[in-house]
């Protein structure tokens, strides 16, 4: 993925989870997009406080996006497409542009891989459902 951190360095910014799992996947599916290809030339600048400020960022989004589902709000309310425009920006500003239409692509993905689908689902029951939807609302409310 082009991490440029040591053994050490790479288990203290990312715990037991391995950055690297499911690169070559990544890469065979969506190596000749520009998407991807921006996702890497920035992973390969980030150091140990980037990667650690990215995963907080990451849990404090879906950490709001469980409590929103758990609270009853509605996946179309303005707490929730709030908590999708979050995610969205977090992809922009650490991945690659990432457009309301190209967000609606990762929320049909977080439905439909059954890995996305258990990571999401993991942190609270029906969770990447509610993410799918709350994205496609946040989509609706900013593409005219």
């Amino acid at each position: 993925m082009g991490i440029g951190m040591d053994p050490e360095e790479l288990l203290e910014a990312f715990g037991d989870a391995d950055p690297g799992q499911h690169a070559q996947e990544a890469e065979e599916r969506w190596g000749g997009t520009d998407a991807f290809r921006e996702s890497r030339r920035r992973a390969s600048a980030y150091r140990r406080d980037d990667w650690t400020r990215l995963r907080a960022e990451s849990e404090a989004v879906e950490t709001e996006f469980a409590a929103c589902l758990v609270s009853g709000e509605p996946a179309d309310g303005s707490r929730a497409t709030s908590a999708a425009e979050a995610h969205r920006l977090h992809i922009d500003s650490w991945f690659y542009p990432c457009s309301h239409e190209f967000h609606v692509g990762l929320a049909q993905m977080y439905v439909a891989d059954a890995r996305f689908t258990a990571h999401f689902d993991d942190r609270a029951p029906g969770l990447a459902g509610y993410v799918h939807d709350a994205i496609l609302a946040n989509a609706r409310d900013h593409v005219t």
